[in-house]
């Protein structure tokens, strides 16, 4: 087992050294445990350090009267119930071989996470958390957060929590795991793509972490019936076209992916329909879903962007969303075949 250190949020201005490796958000509900787990398991996967935190915000009060003005309440018991959820989450992963460090910090917990994600190799977070004192930590900030962050972010919902071996007492979520059944959880990766650039990206990451899993990466590209400029499409002789230009343009991807991953099992998929309902229905039994943050748009129905929140919002397993960046292996795509070209 790694070691162990909690960092209280500094009152002199020494701030620590901003974190690396695995950064998770906290706040003592069940959403926050799913997040921690997953995290604790991708830390001692990557053999790098996992760095937990919470948020808080201290309130304040306009008063009324002749001496109006401002006031702030003390925020000591609040910090100390902070330090309480985040030593808890240092006793929970006390068992992974990893080195875990935690921190409380005085902000906004999207511009705090935000900040970390300049120096962090990747951020995770649950879907929506407890609210209260600790400033909802989670759930506004799952959603603002995968389109801003510098580095992947991985969002954990609660529905999965029974593959992750925690419970909760949330009774609406219980009620759908017992509409669902047991779920086998296959051993794959699925990305989703459009022929942009930044899906390239999501791809080059995707199989990086299938990888890690030693899982299969599936490509997925998936065409909606009538979106954007698919509704001048007149007859199916138009839209078999269409998906042949596609499926030569996907193979080529393909192509270039195993040059740089030839040991890693791939797979590629066509899909006729509605991008965020294909990749909704993968993340109830593949271990990752990954997603770009953004995309071409056009006769791929926008896959990324617009798709990539409508997925975080309705995932039923983990979400990484990855943000646009260089990358020098993208330079030699156009040496496999077609390719599509940027919105």
């Amino acid at each position: 087992m790694g070691a162990q250190e909690l960092h209280p949020d500094p009152q002199d201005g020494g701030a620590p050294a901003a974190p690396a490796g695995i950064v998770v958000g906290v706040d003592g509900s069940d959403h926050g445990q799913c997040a921690l787990v997953w995290a604790a398991r991708e830390a001692q996967r990557r053999r790098r350090p996992l760095h937990i935190v919470t948020a808080y915000s201290v309130p304040i009060f306009a008063a009324s009267g002749l001496d109006g003005g401002y006031a702030t309440v003390d925020d000591s018991v609040i910090r100390e119930g902070a330090e309480a959820i985040v030593k808890q989450a240092l006793e929970k992963v006390a068992t992974y071989d990893i080195d875990a460090t935690a921190s409380v910090e005085n902000g906004d917990a999207s511009g705090v996470l935000l900040e970390m994600s300049e120096t962090a190799e990747l951020l995770v977070f649950g879907t929506r958390g407890r609210g209260g004192f600790v400033g909802r930590l989670l759930g506004s900030v799952s959603s603002a957060l995968p389109a801003h962050a510098k580095c992947p972010t991985v969002t954990v919902p609660l529905i999965c929590s029974d593959r992750l071996g925690e419970t909760t007492e949330d009774r609406h979520i219980k009620a759908e795991q017992a509409k669902a059944g047991h779920q086998r959880v296959e051993n794959l990766v699925v990305v989703g793509v459009d022929g942009s650039e930044q899906a390239r990206v999501a791809v080059l990451e995707a199989a990086a972490q299938a990888e890690r899993l030693g899982a299969t990466l599936r490509v997925v590209c998936a065409v909606p019936q009538y979106s954007g400029s698919l509704a001048w499409v007149p007859a199916p002789m138009d839209r078999k076209a269409l998906f042949d230009d596609i499926q030569v343009t996907l193979d080529a991807g393909m192509e270039w992916l195993r040059s740089h991953f030839p040991n890693l099992p791939t797979e590629s998929e066509l899909r006729d329909g509605s991008p965020v309902d294909v990749l909704v229905d993968a993340s109830r039994h593949v271990e990752l879903v990954v997603v770009g943050t953004r995309g071409r748009g056009g006769f791929t129905g926008m896959l990324l962007g617009s798709t990539s929140d409508g997925v975080l919002h309705h995932a039923k397993g983990p979400v990484m969303v990855v943000p646009d960046r260089e990358d020098p292996r993208l330079a030699d795509r156009a040496r496999f075949g077609p390719v599509l070209g940027t919105a």
